[in-house]
């Protein structure tokens, strides 16, 4: 007669390969004791509240996030060095610097638009790794090359003709011109950046592909948590450092190896190289699978991720709120100019202190989502980062007239941002299958960059034609559309099933 249920007794299960004792047995304690010890034990249940203690355990996650900071530093400190080169080598003495810097900005944010998507499909056809550390000592090469490239064609100049452009835009110092004479340094500046920022698309969507293959599923909301926290820091750090940094290296290696900007070049190609020397003794258990047959197109992979995220809603859900919240920040670096001329106490040229205010809020929240968040739905917990930010922005609207009130209302804004952020790319990692993450995240990496750049246009345009107060509103109608959407097609998708 079975006492036991067999799903949940092991030791009474009918399997043939475990001995059943009765009671002739002559020695039954020490026989239960054996047998009890060659039964599989089952794993301790996970702990939700254990926070950052078993990423931070985890050396795997420590090699890829000590490469991820010191390639973020660099690329904080690459937008540094081309500000000090344009400075040094292009910028006349009664000309602002804001056109060269804009050229620059064009050149990085060009592959950002035309090569995320394809990409993210050579990431899942390549060794993750092998992605990680070759665009690290790629762009680290092509930043050591500056010196040396700069000093070939110094004094050269390009002949860009300007003929195909309209008569407005080709009428200044009250004269038609025909063409522009751009210093060949300058543009060899440009080629390089995009170069670099090519690199970048690859190494964004390998990032985050490498990341659940290093990090237990049930870990992956505190390590998104924490990477958010350091993004910020560099963020904040990166650009504060970044001069000081530059102009100390220069002065170590002397005043002639100054003058061609060595110092400063070695800091930022040694970021570079480190992160990539960093990542080459990353383990992601990867194999390589040599194709047997021909390999669909690029467009035909790019297709498939579309395909994936009309299917899952999740991933979908996920990326569109993704998308929003990165519309608002990008919104936000421009309206924060209007906002900090308009607060007493604060010019327009501080208003980077409005945005640490709201990157000293995302870490805040980074932190506490990496202990405690696991115990509630990335989509309970989107929502809510949602309603929040829209609350946040709608008292900023108000706050124009209080700088301690502005500073409140940006710090919370990001606390509630990270509740969107966060959940929302640690689903993506999650329910993403590892042969469509590089094509998920190449068309992330590609929607994000666009939601980035379009604001930038736009809301400077609107905030001119309606004020900051209705622009700040719209923004909060944004917010509460993006997660009242992910919320209502997620209640429905549980409730037909």
């Amino acid at each position: 007669m079975q006492l036991f249920d067999s799903e949940t007794d092991d030791a009474t299960s009918s399997d043939s390969s475990t001995p059943v004792f009765n009671s002739s047995d002559s020695s039954p304690r020490q026989s239960d004791t054996e047998t009890m010890n060659r039964l599989p034990k089952r794993a301790p249940k996970s702990n939700p509240s254990q926070g950052f203690a078993p990423v931070l355990k985890n050396p795997r996650f420590l090699i890829l996030w000590a490469g991820g900071i010191f390639s973020q530093l660099a690329d904080k400190f690459y937008l540094v060095l081309m500000i000090s080169l344009i400075a040094t080598h292009y910028q006349k003495a009664d000309q602002s610097i804001s056109g060269w810097v804009s050229a620059i900005m064009i050149a990085n944010t060009i592959p950002a638009v035309l090569v995320g998507s394809v990409a993210g499909v050579y990431v899942d056809r390549w060794l993750k790794k092998q992605v990680l550390v070759i665009s690290n000592l790629l762009r680290g090469a092509f930043v050591l090359l500056i010196p040396l490239l700069l000093w070939l064609v110094r004094e050269q100049t390009l002949a860009v003709p300007l003929g195909w452009l309209p008569e407005g835009l080709r009428n200044w110092h009250y004269r038609l011109q025909g063409e522009f004479n751009l210093p060949f340094g300058f543009f060899l500046l440009l080629v390089i950046t995009f170069l670099v920022s090519t690199l970048t698309q690859f190494f964004a969507p390998a990032e985050q592909s490498t990341l659940p293959l290093v990090v237990k599923r049930r870990h992956l909301l505190p390590a998104n948590s924490l990477n958010t926290l350091t993004t910020m820091a560099v963020l904040i750090i990166g650009f504060a450092i970044g001069e000081p940094l530059l102009a100390f290296a220069d002065s170590i290696f002397g005043t002639r190896a100054g003058q061609f900007d060595i110092g400063k070049v070695m800091i930022v190609g040694a970021f570079y190289i480190i992160a990539g020397l960093i990542l080459i003794i990353l383990r992601t258990n990867e194999k390589y699978v040599i194709p047997t047959a021909e390999q669909p197109h690029v467009w035909e992979d790019i297709r498939d991720g579309i395909r994936y995220l009309n299917k899952n809603h999740k991933v979908r859900n996920a990326l569109i709120q993704l998308v929003i919240l990165f519309c608002i920040f990008a919104a936000l670096s421009v309206l924060a100019v209007s906002m900090a001329e308009k607060l007493p106490g604060l010019k327009a040229s501080q208003f980077g202190f409005l945005l640490a205010s709201c990157g000293a809020g995302m870490a805040v929240s980074a932190i506490t989502l990496g202990y405690w968040g696991q115990k509630f739905s990335h989509t309970q917990l989107s929502l809510w980062g949602s309603l929040g930010m829209a609350a946040a922005l709608i008292g900023l609207s108000l706050a124009t007239k209080s700088l301690i009130l502005a500073f409140a209302m940006t710090a919370l804004l990001g606390i509630f941002a990270a509740l969107v952020g966060v959940p929302m790319q640690t689903t993506l990692q999650a329910d993403t299958p590892p042969e469509m993450r590089g094509k998920v995240f190449g068309l992330e990496n590609n929607a994000v960059n666009i939601a980035l750049s379009l604001p930038l246009a736009v809301a400077g345009i609107a905030e001119t034609q309606f004020g900051l107060r209705p622009v700040l509103l719209a923004l909060a109608v944004m917010a509460v559309i993006g997660g009242g959407f992910t919320w209502y097609v997620s209640r429905s998708v549980i409730s037909k099933q």
